[in-house]
């Protein structure tokens, strides 16, 4: 660990506490990253230096800074997200001849921020710039079902949370409770006609390196006809694809 470079351990330790749900002893942070203690702690007085972590006094502890959320804010002005999505959404379209969008959560909705259309294909209502209710879509879906329980009961704690477009789909936390486990159980999500009559979708989730949901990948498809195994297994693979141009897991 000696010939790691500082930079190389400052980042590790970023990482670490990201993926943390609170502030962190510096004994813990040293164990998880594998470097000496005091070589920790003179990496966390640099980094508070330049507001990347902040020093909890009272509770010995230290967490991310305002300069780490400047940078998450960053990347997200930047859009990669779907800059690295464009071209496997092209090609999920040249493969199954359906028109793909790549939708990331927003609070109880999915925002659609990519749309790659199959020539031919009527417009969808997700277009982007669209929020539709998580709970209905099949991306929304793929993404809930990839949150820790506690996360979706906070979303959705009644029946008030719930909203309805066509008439079918969940509307209580117990129906979605329901549907996110035989998602989770499928390995993908699916509507069959609780967004727009007539029209379904098979979506997967992309994944962050907390293995956490970022995005959902979906095809939208008229489903008298459609062969569904051969389009959720062609959603799934360029969820997968995008996972890993993330690096997640």
């Amino acid at each position: 660990m000696s010939q790691v470079p500082a930079a190389t351990r400052a980042l590790r330790v970023l990482r670490f506490l990201a993926g943390q749900p609170e502030p962190v002893a510096v004994d813990r942070i040293a164990r998880e990253i594998g470097i000496p203690r005091s070589t920790t702690y003179h990496l966390l007085q640099a980094m508070a230096d330049e507001g990347f972590v902040v020093h909890l006094a009272d509770d010995r502890r230290y967490g991310l800074g305002v300069a780490a959320f400047e940078v998450g804010s960053g990347y997200a002005r930047q859009a990669p997200l779907q800059r690295i999505a464009r071209r496997p959404l092209a090609g999920l379209v040249d493969q199954t001849g359906h028109s793909a969008h790549l939708a990331v959560p927003h609070g109880r909705d999915v925002l659609y921020v990519l749309e790659e259309r199959a020539p031919g294909r009527p417009p969808l209502v997700t277009d982007v710039g669209v929020r539709l209710p998580s709970h209905l879509t099949a991306s929304g879906r793929a993404i809930l079902a990839h949150l820790p329980a506690s996360q979706v009961r906070a979303l959705y704690p009644d029946r008030t949370a719930f909203v309805d477009r066509t008439g079918v789909g969940p509307g209580s936390p117990t129906a979605l409770r329901a549907v996110l486990t035989e998602t989770r159980r499928r390995g993908h999500a699916i509507e069959d006609g609780e967004v727009t009559a007539g029209l379904a979708s098979v979506a997967a989730a992309v994944l962050d390196h907390n293995g956490l949901p970022v995005a959902g990948v979906a095809i939208t498809f008229p489903l008298a006809g459609a062969d569904a195994d051969r389009l959720a297994a062609a959603v799934v693979s360029t969820a997968a694809t995008l996972t890993r141009r993330l690096h997640g897991r």
